[in-house]
């Protein structure tokens, strides 16, 4: 099953992706996170390095939508590297799905994790030359902001 949903991430439909980044989560949800790191995240791995910014996309996804189901402190080992290394895409899209997924995923960081990985991550998107990006990184931090303030 796995592999039919790691092959869906390469579809040339953008709905059978989003899809597979859907499977690939509640797989991660049943199966657990030990399970999804050694069967799932190498082939994210793999894909965040494609040729295809419609492929390196859908390992944003993807990353963002597992790491909500997984054991967070995993999650901020594993998941969190692979979507801050992609924060320097060439691609603007590809930037912006990074700091918008740094928003959705702040359920699996401490204040630390947020403060020393997360916060200059985000604040390079912020000064960003593409305006999206920029739109985009300062909502990520709007939310992460009000999120880790009440943790502090």
């Amino acid at each position: 099953l796995s592999s039919i949903c790691v092959n869906w991430l390469g579809d040339d439909i953008a709905t059978i992706r989003d899809a597979a980044t859907k499977n690939l989560k509640e797989l991660t949800a049943v199966f657990g996170t030990e399970w999804a790191c050694d069967h799932l995240l190498p082939f994210i791995d793999d894909i965040r390095h494609h040729s295809s910014y419609l492929r390196r996309l859908t390992a944003v996804q993807a990353c963002a939508r597992m790491a909500v189901e997984m054991d967070p402190a995993i999650a901020r080992i594993e998941v969190l590297p692979l979507l801050l290394e992609m924060a320097t895409d060439n691609v603007p899209n590809i930037r912006f799905n990074v700091a918008q997924s740094l928003g959705e995923i702040a359920s699996i960081c401490d204040v630390t994790t947020y403060e020393q990985q997360i916060l200059p991550i985000l604040s390079l998107l912020q000064e960003d030359l593409d305006r999206d990006v920029r739109f985009f990184a300062d909502r990520a931090s709007v939310i992460l902001e009000e999120e880790f303030a009440n943790k502090k």
